[in-house]
């Protein structure tokens, strides 16, 4: 045997144990929060993995701020791995660092969430929000309501 042929299996296995130990990630997530009212504050996003936790900044499985500009902000969460996930998002239009609540549970600052389901009749569960990602690039779109 050639000493390429010798090594060839030595290659193909330390190439299929290194694809089995890296983890899988996908191309990069973000989300586009719009209809901000002002440019005053920032925007804080959290990335949610389930029903549990949902919505309690504290408990998302990635957090982001992001700088407003002309209404929109944009929280890049980078790449994250393939999975369920919800994005919620509120304006901390005075440096909040979490949603208040007045009057019947309405929100205090501007709210959204991912697939900008309605809040008419309160926040929208998780399922409501969620989405799937898988590989390459993924930018979602999400409305603020106040």
């Amino acid at each position: 045997m050639t000493p390429i042929a010798q090594r060839r299996p030595r290659i193909i296995g330390l190439i299929a144990l290194a694809s089995l130990t890296l983890p899988v990630a996908a191309g990069p997530l973000s989300a586009t929060i719009n209809g901000i009212k002002n440019d005053q504050g920032e925007v804080r996003c959290g990335l949610f993995t389930g029903e549990e936790g949902w919505r309690d900044e504290t408990r998302a499985q990635l957090a982001v701020n992001a700088t407003i500009q002309q209404g929109t902000a944009i929280c890049d969460f980078g790449p994250v791995p393939p999975g369920r996930y919800a994005v919620a998002a509120f304006h901390a239009e005075q440096g909040e660092t979490h949603v208040s609540y007045g009057f019947l549970g309405k929100p205090k600052q501007g709210v959204g969430f991912s697939n900008n389901p309605s809040i008419a009749l309160g926040p929208p569960g998780f399922e409501k929000a969620a989405f799937t990602v898988n590989e390459g690039a993924l930018e979602l779109p999400v409305e603020v309501r106040y």
